[in-house]
């Protein structure tokens, strides 16, 4: 009996310094998220909630403010799509720009900013979604400032106050990258892109038209390089696939969306996806590079603004994914880490799906 005790006793001793070990890599990255899953078995099912830009809280009550917003149709509807996103019990969601609308009067002023932001907030149908799940973001003009607003405007420092206090995004990049960040979910990794603070417009014709700048796009390239992500998010709020030059698709950056993607190519750099808004409509698009790459682009928009519908003829659009109606999306990985897929689903505001589709890294 004294024998067994002593065994039980040595194994237990050699149980807890194994998880302490096990803790200790876990602490120190020596072990990245990628090895873990393929060690527990290589196989992780998990969901991500698109919520597009577009994002204007309204409906038949009061979430509008008559006395704020544009005349005739007002900009929001039924807020009832939040309570369907959050029936889909997502593990994240990604908020894809203009998350609040800023009307004239807001963007003068800090307080401006507050009300906006905290009148969004604090309508009831949006509580159940933000109190489920975690949330992260990016901006786009509407919660920046003016509409097609860039780096020029005079309360962009008003702004990104505004959007840190009320999205606990991780800290973003020390150089000057404005509020370009990353973080790692399991071994998804997802880039939130600021398309705002450096933006210079094409028409200025004695500077260099940029979205992202120099000194963003080079931090992305090598971020992007060193990861060992299966899947690559990138969100953004202007289509970057779309190859028609209209409204802020990246198309009317023409050698910056070249520069970016050939980068992309020579560094073989695989699994990315765009996220992307802005076009109050949701499609997928899709181009292959040179070398075979695959990149992809999942617009979705919107959530409770209006619709429209394109007008352009987007070749790289994905045949039977446009869906001109309020709708999200969500993203799900499954399968070993070598042969890891995301299936894409978009729903409509009352949660049916309206289309779904599996690719590969």
């Amino acid at each position: 009996n004294r024998r067994w005790v002593m065994l039980k006793q040595w194994l237990l001793l050699l149980a807890r310094m194994l998880v302490m070990g096990l803790l200790v890599l876990m602490l120190a990255k020596w072990v990245s998220n990628a090895q873990w899953l393929s060690w527990l078995g290589g196989k992780t099912t998990h969901h991500y909630i698109l919520l597009d830009d577009s994002y204007s809280m309204g409906s038949r009550q009061s979430q509008n403010e008559t006395a704020y917003d544009r005349p005739g149709k007002p900009y929001g509807s039924d807020p009832g799509i939040f309570d369907r996103i959050a029936d889909q019990k997502p593990d994240l969601m990604l908020w894809l720009g203009d998350n609040v609308y800023l009307r004239e009067p807001d963007w003068g002023t800090w307080t401006g900013y507050l009300h906006r932001y905290t009148h969004t907030r604090s309508h009831p149908a949006l509580q159940r979604l933000l109190r489920s799940t975690h949330h992260y973001a990016i901006w786009d003009d509407h919660d920046f400032g003016p509409n097609d607003a860039d780096g020029s405007f005079v309360n962009a420092d008003m702004a990104r106050k505004a959007f840190d206090l009320f999205w606990p995004n991780p800290a973003p990049f020390a150089d000057n990258s404005g509020i370009f960040t990353m973080f790692s979910y399991a071994d998804v990794d997802v880039f939130l892109l600021d398309n705002r603070t450096f933006r210079i417009p094409p028409d200025v014709v004695t500077d260099n038209p940029t979205v992202l700048g120099q000194v963003q796009i080079d931090r992305l390239i090598r971020a992007l390089k060193y990861s060992d992500a299966s899947f690559k998010l990138i969100a953004m709020g202007g289509q970057f696939l779309n190859n028609e030059a209209v409204y802020e698709n990246y198309a009317t950056y023409p050698e910056e969306r070249l520069m970016i993607l050939d980068r992309l190519e020579k560094e073989g750099i695989k699994g990315v996806v765009f996220l992307t808004g802005d076009r109050h409509h949701t499609v997928l698009s899709e181009l292959a590079l040179p070398n075979g790459q695959v990149v992809h682009d999942l617009t979705v928009s919107p959530l409770t603004s209006g619709t429209h519908a394109p007008t352009e003829t987007n070749t790289n659009a994905v045949e039977g994914t446009l869906v001109v109606d309020q709708n999200f999306a969500t993203l799900r990985f499954t399968g070993p880490k070598k042969e890891r897929q995301m299936t894409i689903t978009v729903r409509d505001a009352q949660g049916k799906e309206r289309w779904t589709r599996t690719k590969g890294r």
